[in-house]
């Protein structure tokens, strides 16, 4: 069985984010993930960490201004010295928190920027944020996201994360691979996943459609659980989904694949 890293974003959202740590650890979780750690020192994230016996799996390089609607920015040309602090404020924080992988979510393309330019920063930033963090043992992913949810964004499919991770041409990118967002976009999960297995450093799920836990859905996750195990993938798979109603409820998914 996979491990799960509980989603501190989605996940126990009926109590505050500090308190959200002890929840996790409570239904059983060892890991957690979330969008990002920035309104907190890392120091006052850590402890809840060490206090609660929880490893940091994962958080994203800044993206922007999240409430306005930004949703990364490193396909924006004119945003590239934010980019670049971004990435150094993420190593700042992974220092503390101990994580060995960090995402960058590429963005919705700006418009009047084509294509051609969109990719060739996106290239860029990706090396940048690639070297930097090899320098201080730290993984690079990337994550594709389908349209429907977010209009415009940039990275959207395997086949194209691929492309991109090939042309930037660094041994530290690796994809993240979102069940959901994948579904929606091609389908073909368990032959994707196993295909390109040596790609994918983590994984996401949430069913579809709606985006709520596992079991709600079209997404047979019996079948995709035993074939991440048969295929030897290593890494931990993010629980970043929806409630259906409350994130306690919503947990029996895990005693039904003997998960906890």
């Amino acid at each position: 069985m996979p491990r799960f890293a509980a989603n501190l974003s989605m996940l126990f959202t009926e109590q505050d984010f500090l308190v959200r740590f002890q929840a996790a650890a409570n239904a059983g979780f060892h890991g957690v993930e979330y969008l990002f750690p920035y309104d907190y020192s890392a120091e006052e994230i850590k402890h809840h960490l060490e206090a609660n016996k929880l490893t940091q799996v994962l958080f994203n390089l800044p993206a922007g201004d999240w409430a306005k609607g930004e949703r990364g920015i490193a396909c924006h040309p004119d945003r590239v010295e934010e980019f670049h602090a971004g990435v150094d404020k993420a190593i700042a924080y992974a220092k503390v928190l101990g994580n060995s992988q960090i995402n960058c979510l590429a963005g919705i393309r700006p418009q009047g920027v084509d294509d051609a330019t969109a990719e060739r920063t996106f290239i860029s930033n990706l090396k940048y944020a690639a070297d930097k963090l090899q320098a201080v043992g730290i993984k690079l992913v990337m994550e594709a996201i389908n349209t429907r949810d977010i209009p415009g964004f940039y990275l959207n499919n395997t086949a194209q994360a691929l492309a991109i991770q090939d042309k930037v041409g660094s041994a530290n990118l690796f994809l993240q691979y979102d069940i959901y967002h994948m579904q929606i976009m091609e389908g073909d999960l368990a032959r994707t996943m196993q295909t390109h297995l040596a790609q994918i450093n983590h994984i996401q799920l949430a069913d579809n459609p709606g985006r709520h836990e596992p079991g709600t859905g079209e997404i047979n996750y019996r079948f995709l659980f035993d074939h991440l195990d048969s295929i030897g993938y290593q890494g931990w798979v993010g629980c970043e989904y929806k409630p259906l109603t409350s994130t306690e409820a919503g947990l029996v998914w895990l005693k039904t694949h003997n998960a906890v």
